[in-house]
């Protein structure tokens, strides 16, 4: 599951939920929805952190171990 790469990634940065939460333009209760699988990553999120994160979208899917966007 992917929930503990974003919740990863996020932690790496020094980031709160609610930091990426405003980020995205969501609640921080909505995000965490997210990183507890409670809730769908919604594909123009994935690619908004993906972005922000600057890894690929593979790599938050845990598709790929490799982190960089081509």
């Amino acid at each position: 599951m992917y929930l503990k790469r974003l919740k990863d990634l996020r932690e790496d940065h020094d980031l709160k939920q609610k930091d990426i939460a405003e980020l995205l333009d969501i609640s921080q209760q909505y995000y965490s929805e997210y990183e507890l699988g409670k809730r769908s990553i919604p594909i123009e999120i994935l690619i908004t952190l993906s972005k922000y994160y600057k890894v690929s979208t593979d790599y938050i899917l845990e598709l790929s171990d490799i982190k960089k966007r081509k």
